[in-house]
């Protein structure tokens, strides 16, 4: 027997339970709400996360399985390792949070529209200033040509989005990321569902009820650097 979807209420702490997660759509639990500061932290520290469409309400989703990466265990393909090793762009972090999440917004071949609206970016950028939400950009000279964009809390990170101009410049972007990760302690990113390019950095899927074993852990422990490329 499926469930109504649950309309959330102005309690930013308030959210159903996973197991009412339908499995088609797959994931999706609830509907309304805000996208407000403590709403945000409090979603994706229970392994929720938002994704709508400007025309629609905010839906809320937790899908099953999961995709997800062990900051760790990454290891770069052989082509790609050599790509880096040649030192054609530069990383950084934290330069243009707004501008790689623009950029992620910006129209692709392959889709028709895209999810990351106006008030995403505001809100984001509002995590952003208080040290939850980075980015990751990848640059070639002064142009900025790939990057992403995600959220950290404790020794979680919970991946957004990925964009790239240039050859290889969000791989690089997110092989930079992972080293970092691995040795502030992280335990997981959070790639949330399956697709071919994050299959191709090494990204699996695991049951859900595993991520939030992991998520619960992992949340609760502190980085053991503060967020500081270099």
């Amino acid at each position: 027997m499926s469930h109504p979807i649950y309309w959330l209420n102005e309690d930013p702490c308030l959210f159903p339970q996973h197991k009412y997660a339908l499995k088609d759509p797959n994931g999706l639990l609830a509907a309304g709400g805000d996208l407000s500061i403590e709403r945000l932290l409090y979603a994706y520290s229970l392994g929720i996360f938002p994704w709508y469409n400007s025309n629609e309400p905010i839906l809320w989703w937790s899908p099953s399985p999961r995709s997800v990466i062990r900051p760790s265990q990454f290891k770069p393909s052989r082509s790609l390792a050599k790509f880096i090793r040649k030192g054609l762009y530069t990383v950084t972090s934290d330069t243009c949070f707004a501008d790689v999440m623009r950029s992620c917004a910006a129209p692709r071949n392959d889709q028709n529209g895209t999810w990351i609206n106006q008030d995403m970016i505001k809100a984001y950028t509002k995590l952003h200033e208080i040290g939850f939400a980075h980015s990751v950009e990848c640059w070639q000279n002064d142009e900025l040509i790939g990057g992403l964009y995600g959220i950290a809390i404790g020794k979680a990170f919970f991946g957004e989005s990925m964009f790239s101009t240039k050859d290889n410049a969000s791989k690089v972007a997110f092989a930079v990321l992972c080293e970092n990760l691995s040795s502030w302690g992280f335990e997981i990113i959070d790639c949330q569902v399956h697709n071919p390019h994050l299959e191709s950095l090494g990204a699996i899927e695991i049951p859900r009820e595993e991520f939030l074993d992991i998520l619960d852990r992992a949340t609760a422990e502190k980085p053991d650097k503060e967020w500081q490329f270099g």
